[in-house]
């Protein structure tokens, strides 16, 4: 187990490396720069304080020393100062990723409290109505768009019903209450395309697991079949689902982006959006990396427990 923990460490290591390069160089390829975009138009016509402020900057470095100097910054913690806000973007981003966490955790749960029953239900009575109509509910998730589906739940549940508000954010642990009432339509919005997926994967897997020998030895036993399926095909048939949860994760980020912009939640999703708006280009770098280090060790995490849950992943 721990040679495995260190390979991933390592590999993980190399990719956050690989990312902040990436994210780097993405930034300095885009039309303008730093100096400019602080200046604005009147002022980036003046040459003199054009180059006096990318001299101060760092910006008339060579590419590869800006990006030592920025990364030797940023493992300290220090990313800069927003240009549009003029805050520093560590604890900007800090602030901005409790309502972001807060509602990929409820969309996560409420995609995998949907999922595993349907799927396992699918699985069980395949080629029947049940059948049907959780592969028509898992379709209709994928194709759906969060941002038009989150419109949709605003209009119905919030203008007509008047049930839920139609936006805005409380943390949990301040009025748990009104934050699962603000939580739930961008909750449904955003659990909606992971929703469907997992429904195909699970379905799939306990599709392929009730075919295997040892499932039909557990039956020649005698047991009945809910002791089959949750005793012997279940724990087997679950392994690729949390792989492929551990790799939705970036997927739900990306879409969050969206869902807070239509439902008002100041989250890293609408810091990124505003940002790319109006060419915040320390903002967009930043948020790049916090992005990829949380899909990153959420793709660690889901590796760990693939582990513990399969214990020849252990040797491999």
């Amino acid at each position: 187990m721990a040679k495995f923990l260190a390979r991933r460490a390592f590999t993980t290591c190399i990719v956050v490396i690989l990312v902040s390069i990436i994210s780097f160089s993405i930034v300095n390829v885009l039309p303008g720069d730093l100096a400019a975009a602080i200046l604005g138009e009147e002022g980036g016509a003046d040459s003199q304080r054009y180059e006096e402020l990318r001299a101060s900057l760092g910006l008339d470095q060579p590419l590869y020393i800006q990006y030592l100097n920025w990364l030797t910054d940023a493992l300290r913690g220090d990313f800069g100062i927003s240009m549009r806000t003029q805050e520093d973007i560590g604890p900007a981003i800090v602030s901005r990723a409790v309502p972001t966490i807060q509602l990929a955790i409820f969309a996560m749960a409420l995609s995998i409290l949907v999922s595993v029953p349907v799927g396992v239900i699918s699985a069980v009575r395949q080629r029947t109505m049940v059948d049907t109509g959780g592969t028509l509910f898992a379709i209709l998730g994928v194709a759906t768009p969060g941002f038009w589906l989150g419109i949709m739940l605003m209009l119905v549940f919030a203008v007509w019903l008047r049930w839920l508000p139609p936006s805005g954010f409380v943390p949990f642990w301040e009025n748990p209450v009104e934050a699962l009432r603000l939580m739930i339509m961008p909750g449904i919005a955003l659990a909606s395309g992971l929703t469907g997926v997992l429904i195909r994967q699970v379905r799939a897997s306990v599709i392929e697991v009730l075919g295997e020998e040892y499932i039909v030895a557990a039956r020649s036993k005698g047991l009945t079949e809910r002791v089959v399926l949750y005793k012997h095909a279940f724990r087997n048939a679950i392994f690729p689902v949390v792989t492929l949860i551990g790799l939705q994760v970036g997927q739900t980020f990306g879409g969050a982006a969206t869902v807070e912009v239509v439902f008002s939640i100041p989250g890293l999703g609408r810091l990124a959006v505003d940002s790319i708006f109006f060419r915040d280009f320390t903002m967009i770098q930043a948020v790049m990396m916090f992005l990829a280090l949380t899909v990153l060790l959420t793709s660690l995490l889901a590796d760990i427990v693939y582990a513990r849950l399969d214990p020849r992943v252990r040797y491999a």
